[in-house]
């Protein structure tokens, strides 16, 4: 009898081992990873192997690149289908997607900007890199592609790509990455942006200092902006940190996840 007994108390501590291990598995937030601008979503894949490992769920959001207001709206419509409190990353343009796509949605607990603009309202994001020097983007962009529907989209010239925009990312890696980039809007880096959700929801910034997309200066400023928990310089990264530093990214995701 107390070997039955014996055998139920250990049965019972391992099942509540379980159990205890499945709720702490539920309780950790959803990571929601918002790319940017000549990127798709697989720009995350380092990162995610991270997040995932640790136990988190992640979902890498299709970002449209059409356009600010629909763009966030996309997100938003992803955010409002997540149950779970969600930790919302955006890199490059798609800080400013992050910015507008928090507003009204309760579930986002944390802003994570991975060498991105956090715009404030009325701001765009070419306002934004043109405000200090450094970005050498504009002269490195291929001949606008004309859309039948109005407007223009942008790419990077591919054999412009791997110093342009991933100076720290193998040149095979580069190569492939320039030949599916994605092209944004014209108009959806001049567009202004609506309430900045940086202003109500805490925010951590990690960036590198050879970022020749957006002026390390701008991303420095628009941190302390937003009196970021966190901010991190990578030294030597370029515009892809998460791609050639996706340990840091992800090590800078997960505090934002467990912060109180």
């Amino acid at each position: 009898m107390k070997t039955f007994l014996a055998g139920l108390a250990i049965a019972g501590a391992v099942f509540g081992a379980i159990v205890s291990s499945a709720v702490a598995q539920q309780a950790k937030p959803t990571i929601v990873l918002v790319h940017g601008a000549f990127a798709d979503s697989s720009s995350w894949n380092g990162v995610i192997k991270i997040l995932e490992k640790d136990g988190y769920p992640v979902v890498g959001a299709a970002n449209p690149l059409r356009s600010v207001k629909g763009d966030a709206q996309y997100v938003s419509n992803v955010l409002a289908g997540i149950k779970s409190p969600v930790v919302l990353v955006g890199h490059s343009y798609g800080g400013s997607v992050i910015t507008n796509a928090a507003n009204g949605n309760a579930n986002v607990k944390a802003l994570v900007y991975v060498a991105a603009f956090a715009p404030d309202t009325g701001e765009s994001a070419l306002g934004l890199t043109g405000k200090f020097p450094g970005s050498t983007l504009g002269d490195k962009l291929a001949p606008p592609v004309t859309l039948s529907s109005g407007g223009i989209d942008l790419y990077i010239q591919q054999d412009k790509f791997h110093d342009q925009f991933a100076a720290d990312v193998p040149e095979a890696d580069a190569t492939l990455m320039a030949a599916a980039q994605r092209p944004v809007t014209e108009a959806a880096l001049k567009e202004e942006s609506g309430d900045a959700a940086w202003k109500k929801i805490p925010s951590w910034f990690i960036y590198g200092d050879k970022d020749l997309n957006i002026p390390p200066q701008a991303l420095g400023f628009m941190a302390e902006r937003a009196h970021s928990r966190q901010t991190v310089v990578v030294k030597g990264a370029s515009h892809v940190v998460m791609i050639s530093n996706p340990a840091a990214v992800a090590e800078m995701i997960e505090s934002a996840a467990t912060a109180q």
